[in-house]
């Protein structure tokens, strides 16, 4: 990934919140479970890392390698990650009108 294409995820997480806490439990499955689904459904993620600078910067990294995410900017207990959504988003949208119609029809 290019300097220019971080710069604008930079800008675009600026506004975001935190999705996800990582504290003393460290980076558990449940967790890792969690980021996943979060990936595929925002793709652009803000994490808080609360533990001490070395611990921060080696999760951060097992984080990305366990995610196939890639490192945005680690900022003090901040970290953002980006990574393509694996869902196709033509199918889901296909499949919520197919939704409403059978509600429509049931209704």
């Amino acid at each position: 990934m290019n300097s220019a294409v971080k710069k604008q995820f930079k800008t675009q997480a600026h506004t975001l919140k935190p999705i996800v806490t990582i504290g003393q439990a460290g980076l558990t499955d449940a967790v890792l479970v969690e980021l996943n689904i979060a990936l595929d459904t925002h793709e652009l993620l803000k994490i808080k890392i609360r533990l001490e600078r070395d611990t921060r910067k080696q999760i951060s990294t097992e984080l990305c390698e366990k995610t196939q995410a890639e490192l945005i900017q680690r900022i003090g207990q901040t970290v953002v990650i980006y990574r393509k959504s694996r869902i196709d988003k033509s199918a889901v949208k296909k499949n919520k009108k197919r939704v409403k119609t059978n509600l429509r029809r049931q209704g």
